[in-house]
């Protein structure tokens, strides 16, 4: 089931960037300029976004396996209207209907997903997820381009359809029912009112570079009042499509903006690359392809990296380094374009999409990892619509820039590749500036993380578990070897952490007793790692060698002793006395960890105590 799952999400953002490098021969076709055709990619993450929400519902009412045959079904229908279209109203309706099964299968992969899989595989199995949705994109403009450099771009609607149509069979076999199924109602007026409102908002910014500035301005402004009132309901009803709740954490608010804007780097790259690289400089779409896919795959690879490196030392200085390089790279990518060179073209471009795997992920896990329990799967479906959103204002940004300025510059006179470099200087010119509001952004969301934290550490009253605890805690993943822990430990100076689940839970605690314990049972020529350490080479490569392939769960202690953020210093003193233990984690409500209470915390509690009362006694005391 989770290999239906990924190869789900993989389709449904495959068939997101797979038109991009069609765009030149489309526009050809029927006759259509830049601002036009962009409305395939714009249109299509707009309906998508639309109908994220609407998958929550549709999961929770309908079985799985023939849910999930519809949606695909729908699909595989707007291929078939595509590759037969006519013309490009016909053609946008098809992307449309493509758009929708997006919408409703990426949420709902995601949840077959959380609901097959097992605890301790959990972070490997989305790891798996959040490879195909970033393969998927990057993947289609390569193999697109391929394509079409010996077939029409018809063929790109049929290929689609028949790996939708694999997927259709696979899930029809596979799948089984996964969710405990109820009677939610959709809420008719709150869909209506955030289609209006998203249509509104990013056609008005679409519009705007066309010259149609009243179009734009009262297609934004009716967008716009959409929104609000659709804001106004989701407060107002039972069950809103859209839960508010997660917008109340500003951490979590900074973390998606921080991740739209990642996003928005991507795809108005994604776009406009491979527009000015045939337009400009006459490639063929596979050589335009062909340039952006080594960053691309590269970034496949570096996510799990980044995201280890977020798990060990968090975000604050690698997310905003990331925006940072994407900001420096992208503007020498931008120089590179009138040098004629594409090789130095493609090779600047490496780094800066490499960057994007050190933001994306890591501002999302941040947004999600600042929600309780309660309001985290609101939070993911916010995350998920705020992915299509970037997507539509990414396209539609840079593709009304790029064909504004062209146009301008034409119009004044200057020569055809003169205009086309002039229009991907200003499609640069928006992602330099989008990755510097993204610095800025991440330093005031960990400025806001703390803020929250010292405001947690006034209002705990002075004999609760939270005025001795030690808030900056390090957590290890549940999809961490223990070897990686081990590192942890080593590099933190600590002797044992919480293992988080993917959705920041307590899934155990590790310890490097647990460690100690198992080596002695795997490997009875030590009782201790010590002993590997002094000589014993070989035993050692192959101790760590099975630390490496060892899940941190294997060996966590899964009934973990916790105190209540609301404890007494005397609760803490008994859990530790009692369990013997040298610390305890603090959780709040939703089983989130917010700090450690350790042995040596209420030691230096009772010794200050001690020496303030010695002090107090002396001031009585006459001389």
């Amino acid at each position: 089931m989770i290999a239906v799952a990924a190869a789900a999400a993989f389709l449904a953002t495959f068939n997101e960037t797979f038109l991009n490098v069609a765009f030149t021969p489309i526009m050809q076709d029927f006759g259509v300029n830049v601002s036009t055709v962009q409305w395939l990619t714009t249109g299509y993450l707009l309906v998508a976004a639309v109908f994220v929400p609407v998958a929550n519902v549709l999961y929770h009412r309908f079985p799985t396996r023939p849910l999930f045959v519809a949606v695909v079904a729908i699909m595989v229908l707007g291929s078939v209207v595509g590759a037969l279209a006519p013309s490009f109203e016909v053609l946008l309706i098809a992307r449309l209907l493509q758009a929708i099964g997006t919408g409703l299968l990426t949420p709902i992969g995601m949840n077959i997903t959380l609901a097959v899989s097992p605890r301790e595989k959990l972070g490997l199995n989305m790891g798996i997820m959040a490879a195909m949705t970033t393969l998927g994109p990057s993947l289609a403009i390569v193999l697109s381009g391929a394509i079409l450099t010996v077939a029409p771009w018809t063929t790109l609607m049929w290929v689609f359809g028949g790996l939708t149509l694999a997927v259709l069979l696979a899930g029809a076999i596979v799948l089984r029912n996964v969710t405990e199924l109820g009677r939610p109602v959709l809420d008719i007026l709150s869909f209506i009112l955030v289609a209006v409102g998203l249509v509104g908002i990013l056609y008005g910014v679409s519009s705007a570079f066309e010259g149609s500035a009243l179009y734009a301005g009262v297609a934004g402004v009716v967008g716009l009042l959409a929104m609000w009132l659709f804001i106004l309901r989701q407060r107002r009803i039972e069950n809103p499509l859209l839960d508010l709740r997660p917008f109340s954490s500003a951490p979590f608010v900074f973390g998606v903006l921080m991740t739209m804007l990642g996003l928005v780097f991507v795809f108005a790259m994604n776009v406009v690359i491979p527009l000015f690289l045939q337009g400009a400089l006459e490639m063929p779409p596979l050589g335009a392809s062909l340039t952006l896919a080594p960053g691309i795959l590269l970034t496949v690879g570096m996510g799990p990296i980044a995201g280890r490196l977020f798990d060990r030392h968090g975000g604050r200085w690698s997310i905003p380094l990331g925006f940072l390089v994407m900001a420096i790279f992208v503007t020498l990518v931008g120089v590179a374009a009138g040098q004629g060179s594409v090789w130095i073209f493609g090779l600047l471009y490496v780094p800066a999409v490499l960057a994007t795997a050190f933001v994306v992920g890591p501002s999302q896990t941040f947004a999600l990892a600042n929600l309780g329990r309660e309001t985290s799967p609101h939070g993911v479906t916010v995350v998920s619509t705020s992915f299509q959103i970037a997507g539509c204002v990414g396209t539609s940004l840079a593709t009304g820039i790029y064909g504004a300025v062209i146009a301008s510059n034409i119009e004044s006179g200057s020569s055809e590749g003169d205009s086309l470099l002039a229009g991907f200087h200003g499609s640069v010119a928006l992602v330099v500036a989008t990755s510097l509001l993204g610095i800025l952004l991440a330093f005031l969301a960990y400025r806001s993380v703390q803020s929250r934290r010292a405001k947690e550490n006034e209002q705990a009253p002075a004999d609760t578990v939270q005025s001795i605890m030690k808030s900056d805690v390090y957590a290890l993943s549940s999809d961490a070897s223990v070897l990686d822990a081990l590192q942890t430990f080593a590099e933190r100076g600590i002797s044992g952490a919480p293992v988080l689940n993917a959705d920041g839970t307590l899934a155990g605690f590790l310890s490097d007793g647990d460690v100690l314990r198992y080596l002695s049972a795997t490997h009875p020529s030590s009782t201790s790692i010590y002993s590997y350490a002094i000589g014993a080479a070989d035993d050692l490569e192959q101790a760590m060698s099975d630390l490496a392939n060892l899940n941190v769960l294997r060996l966590a202690t899964h009934d973990v002793v916790t105190l209540d953020a609301g404890a007494s210093v005397s609760d803490a003193v008994a859990a530790l006395s009692d369990a013997r233990l040298k610390k305890v984690p603090v959780v709040k409500g939703d089983s989130r960890p917010i700090g450690i209470v350790s042995r040596s915390a209420i030691n230096r509690l009772a010794i200050a105590t001690y020496l303030r009362s010695r002090s107090e006694a002396d001031v009585r005391t006459p001389a």
